[in-house]
């Protein structure tokens, strides 16, 4: 019994191995998608004219004279 246990073992746990390989992989994958759009997000950035941050800035004054305005 425990021979016939002992040699069923390793292909009962070859499945957990190879879901293993398959997760390290996936993990790996998704990094290198993650750094690729970083750095492509960085280079529309510098590349693109203009800034974000006056954009921003613009915006959070309309609000606030929207604001006073609705105050008054």
């Amino acid at each position: 019994m425990r021979l016939i246990l002992l040699l069923l073992t390793p292909l009962l746990l070859s499945g957990c191995l190879a879901a293993a390989a398959v997760g390290a992989a996936g993990s790996v994958v998704g990094a290198g998608v993650r750094a690729t759009g970083s750095v492509i997000g960085a280079g529309v950035d510098a590349v693109t004219p203009g800034d974000d941050d006056e954009d921003e800035e613009e915006d959070e004054d309309d609000e606030d004279e929207d604001r006073d305005e609705r105050r008054r």
